[in-house]
């Protein structure tokens, strides 16, 4: 290990595990955390790994691991804490341990790798039908079976209304909670994920869409000398990557299909560049025809606004020079890459690595399109 442990420096870092109801972990677990690896992006699942000293004598290796503490289905929760801050970076689950035994003193470790807690959600499948009930409507009820586990809701409502017609269609779900609520997000240009906090077992499950709008994170400054946050920045313009999405409904009595005019995404991706990537590729939507109108529109909508972010980001940075941990899923300003590429960014992923004395984060950022909305970033 290095010579000052995880939690001795600037970043601190507190371990909670425990089979539903955590409690910080015994010295003997913290002190033997070699590295933890979190990934959270947005509209997908969180995942981390965490790795510990194994020593022929320690508790882990004689009690904590025959006795099951760090057993698959056991909940870890790990905040960390810059400048007296603290943010929980993941509450989930522990799927595998890996023991890797050495014959160098030292070398033996135990690596556990997990998933957020919506692998709860994604155990079962299970034959639902839900008549009469909204998207959103149905992503509420699935999600309150999950509130044992300390999990509030933040649901937004369709963009496109559409109201339940029971007369002609009865919703189903085949398949997992998890699958079924990530397939009406999808549907209605929305992304679903799990945010940890704002206090150790608390979360919020939210159904929406991309926030883009509200306050900014602490600036990515690059290119800057001594002023650089950033360890380096790459951008790309990739012109296939924006839509025209192609939708058709057919009337049922006349079997006359009509093409569905195109729709601004701004209310569901709030414009960050003032010269938006034009659409160069056009997508036929399959299966519109046998919808109603406004399950159609409200697909045609999904597919241009989900296509819409033409510009990407990647970069790394040191948490300890830059000062601030960059979460995911919210905005954040860039400086110092020119004219054409600073601006307000969306943060699309994260990858925390923290190991003792040092916390890096690898991150991607995107937005619709080239020069900043403001001649100022901020904060």
């Amino acid at each position: 290990m290095a010579e000052e442990p995880i939690g001795g420096g600037p970043v601190h870092l507190s371990l909670r595990m425990g089979p539903n109801l955590t409690r910080p972990v015994p010295a003997e677990v913290s002190e033997a955390l070699l590295s933890a690896q979190i990934t959270s992006t947005a509209g997908e699942r969180s995942g981390f790994q965490l790795a510990f000293d194994l020593t022929k004598k320690g508790a882990i290796i004689q009690r904590l691991l025959p006795e099951g503490y760090f057993d698959p289905k056991t909940r870890v929760i790990v905040t960390a804490s810059v400048k007296g801050t603290p943010l929980v970076l993941l509450d989930g689950l522990i799927v595998r341990q890996e023991v890797g035994a050495s014959n160098q003193p030292g070398q033996t470790t135990l690596t556990v790798t997990g998933e957020d807690l919506t692998l709860l959600m994604d155990l079962e499948e299970r034959a639902d039908r839900y008549p009469n009930l909204a998207p959103s409507e149905r992503v509420l009820r699935i999600l309150q079976k999950y509130t044992g586990y300390g999990i509030s809701t933040d649901i937004k409502s369709e963009q496109i209304p559409q109201p339940p017609r029971e007369q002609l269609r009865v919703e189903y779900q085949t398949g997992t909670d998890l699958s079924y609520v990530n397939e009406l997000a999808r549907a209605n240009g929305f992304i679903f994920y799990l945010e940890p906090g704002p206090t150790p077992g608390r979360s919020t499950a939210y159904w929406g869409p991309q926030k883009r709008i509200g306050r900014r994170q602490h600036a990515l400054n690059v290119n800057m000398d001594v002023n650089s946050t950033v360890d380096q920045l790459t951008f790309a313009y990739d012109g296939t990557a924006r839509e025209e999405p192609q939708a058709r409904v057919q009337n049922p009595r006349t079997r006359v299909s009509t093409l569905l005019p195109q729709q601004d995404i701004s209310p569901l991706r709030p414009q960050l560049g003032q010269r938006p990537s034009p659409a160069l590729k056009r997508k036929t939507l399959t299966g519109t025809a046998k919808m109603d109108s406004e399950t159609a529109r409200a697909a045609a909508l999904a597919r241009a606004a989900t296509s819409a972010d033409a510009i990407s980001g990647s970069g790394r940075l040191d948490v300890n020079r830059h000062g601030y941990i960059l979460s995911p899923r919210e905005l954040v300003g860039v400086r110092g890459a020119g004219v054409t590429y600073d601006g307000d960014y969306y943060v699309t992923s994260v990858t925390h690595n923290i190991w003792p004395g040092r916390y890096q984060q690898n991150f991607t950022i995107s937005r619709e399109g080239l020069i900043a909305m403001s001649g100022t970033v901020r904060p």
